[in-house]
């Protein structure tokens, strides 16, 4: 008995020395314990270990025993403490991730080009979305499950039936309701660690400046020319990327409208809005239900490229997409010298409150 408590005090005393923490040397202390167990179980009565070790298992199945109840005793007043205090636990400091959100964005923080500042970057990023129809709906999503930190919509129109062969961020159940909260139900159950804006109302020109001035990066998926021209001159002058997706019945195009870092701008490419004849909307040229999945999964690849310095944007390029024939190319595109938004002496000298003005 003498020679194992020896053993026990020694094995405390090499722990302190060497710095271990208190559970491991206790679990130091239980394995000793466990192997005089043995000894005593295994070895004939009489023999020398087994007599200088106590003589008899059933002392030890009782210090054993007793040091299994203390712990449990132990480690239930703790939980009681616990719960009496219901003391909140402290808030992730800004910018930190949850053990939730690891592993949520894993497979983002294994890629060399994000990695973990790169993801730290999308926590605290804040995108716009103008629109949240077709081109909206994956590209929120996407958003979304990528971790963008904050994620604003703006539209004004309800969840009607027909738009469900494309929208598919919306549901038959929320039929009728704005899509701007049918899209922030959506957001919310699928990622709880993002925050949404969700702006039921037209973007016009008396709040354009003051709503875009607060995002990062915006992504256009409005579906007529005048928010189109609008998004582009206020962008332009508040210098905030723009990335632009269009339709058209099997045919999806996107770029990245950025002339504050030396890329065209939508007016550059497109300096007067078509005929509407040439033109004509989805409800009356139809369109591929998947196509703006595409599309507007491309430009949520784009606003994480923008956002984490990753890749090459699509800056200065169209990238265009024929779902019919399944062929994809790209036009390089080149700023106008005469462009009133971001041409010599154009409208991106000021700012974006002059735009609004204009429109």
């Amino acid at each position: 008995m003498i020679v194992v408590l020896a053993m026990a005090g020694a094995l405390w005393g090499i722990g302190v020395a060497m710095g271990a923490p208190r559970q491991a040397r206790w679990t130091m202390i239980g394995l000793l314990l466990i192997a005089v167990l043995i000894v005593q179980v295994l070895l004939p009565a009489g023999h020398p270990l087994r007599e200088a070790t106590g003589g008899s298992p059933a002392l030890w199945l009782l210090i054993l025993a007793a040091a299994g109840l203390g712990w449990m005793y132990a480690r239930g007043l703790r939980w009681l403490r616990a719960r009496a205090s219901g003391a909140p636990a402290p808030p992730e400091p800004p910018g930190s991730f949850s053990g939730t959100e690891l592993g949520r964005y894993a497979r983002h923080m294994v890629l060399r080009e994000i990695g973990g500042p790169g993801q730290k970057r999308l926590k605290q990023a804040k995108v716009l979305v103008v629109g949240a129809g077709g081109l909206g709906s994956p590209a929120l999503t996407y958003l979304a499950a990528a971790g963008v930190g904050t994620i604003g919509v703006i539209d004004p129109d309800e969840v009607e039936g027909s738009n469900l062969q494309r929208q598919v961020i919306h549901s038959d159940s929320r039929i009728g309701m704005p899509k701007v909260f049918s899209a922030q139900a959506a957001i919310e159950a699928l990622n709880p660690f993002v925050a949404v804006r969700p702006y039921h109302r037209r973007l016009t020109g008396e709040i354009a400046a003051e709503l875009l001035a607060d995002y990062d990066v915006v992504l256009d998926g409005s579906d007529n020319f005048e928010t189109r021209y609008l998004v582009n001159r206020v962008c332009a002058g508040l210098g905030v990327p723009l990335v632009g997706g269009a339709l058209t019945q099997w045919e999806g195009q996107i770029s990245v409208w950025d002339p504050g870092r030396g890329a065209p701008c939508y007016e550059c490419v497109f300096p007067v809005a078509p005929d509407p004849s040439l033109a004509p909307s989805c409800a009356e040229a139809g369109v591929l239900g998947p196509l703006p999945g595409v599309v507007g999964a491309m430009m949520a690849v784009e606003a994480v490229k923008l956002l984490t310095d990753a890749g090459e944007a699509l800056r200065g390029r169209m990238l265009i997409y024929d779902a019919l024939y399944a062929e994809t190319r790209s036009i390089a595109l080149s700023r106008r010298e005469d462009c009133p938004v971001c041409g010599r002496g154009g409208l991106h000298a000021e700012r974006g409150a002059a735009y609004s003005s204009r429109s």
